[in-house]
């Protein structure tokens, strides 16, 4: 279990899902995690329309959850970094070849944000905090604990993100289990126990499908975890597989926002 009150610029802070039917993914992620959502508030700050909810787990943020902000926007999870300051970094991601798809704006009082994408099109947030520093609650069951890019360019998507983050890149495990492990030099998080350095900040590894970032959630056991889902209208999309902390498998909820889940045992 880890509490976090700050995250360094540089660092992924929050995860938050938007879903053509808010009401319905409420629902899903509530009975599948355990999380009680507070809202709803505005979506992208006062004035703005569309709902936005806090998921929470013993009063602490754990997640978001919201109404899609344009139709065109895919139903979907996305992981923000945290930023000093969203419009430069807006900037540094075009400089380095990426693009700007939404902001930088305003999400007032809890900080401002802007969505970009990577050169080969992995969408992620940038995040400025003001009163919602990210997530509070992290590596425990029902918690998010670390976010995947799956990459068809994994040269070109180390190259970006170390020139826009600073984050540099280790090779880990060989074979179909291959990753790339991308780290933060100086920082330290995650869990003192955990088998690989708490510098790492995400995993990235090679797909041949489009580029997309995909969090995953922490839960006492992944294949029930799976069974529950798929009873609530979500789906399975891989088998489970062995992975450091446990066994994953790859979800899908009832509208088609993808995330992964890996069994860890049971709260402490």
């Amino acid at each position: 279990m880890s509490q976090r009150n700050s995250y360094p610029a540089g660092v992924p802070c929050w995860v938050e899902t938007y879903q053509s039917d808010v009401d319905a993914a409420l629902a899903f992620y509530d009975s599948l995690f355990d999380w009680q959502p507070s809202g709803p508030g505005p979506l992208g700050g006062e004035g703005s329309e569309g709902r936005y909810y806090v998921a929470r787990m013993r009063g602490l943020d754990v997640a978001g959850i919201a109404s899609q902000p344009a139709p065109e926007v895919p139903v979907a999870w996305l992981t923000s970094i945290a930023v000093d300051n969203a419009d430069a970094s807006a900037e540094a991601v075009v400089r380095a070849g990426g693009t700007v798809l939404a902001g930088p704006f305003d999400a007032a009082p809890a900080g401002r944000a802007a969505v970009v994408a990577d050169p080969s099109g992995a969408v992620h947030g940038l995040w400025e905090a003001g009163d919602r520093v990210g997530a509070r609650l992290v590596n425990e069951p029902g918690a998010w604990a670390m976010s995947q890019l799956s990459t068809p360019d994994p040269i070109s998507a180390a190259a970006f993100y170390a020139a826009v983050y600073g984050w540099t890149t280790q090779s880990f495990g060989a074979g179909a289990g291959a990753a790339m492990l991308f780290r933060l030099p100086g920082y330290v998080g995650g869990e003192p126990e955990q088998p690989v350095s708490r510098e790492v900040v995400a995993v990235m590894v090679a797909g041949d499908g489009p580029a997309r970032w995909t969090p995953n959630f922490w839960v006492a056991d992944a294949e029930a975890t799976a069974n529950h889902a798929a009873g609530l209208g979500g789906r399975a999309l891989t088998p489970a597989f062995k992975t450091p902390p446990g066994m994953t498998l790859v979800l899908a909820d009832p509208q088609g926002a993808v995330f992964s889940v890996t069994g860890v045992g049971a709260r402490p």
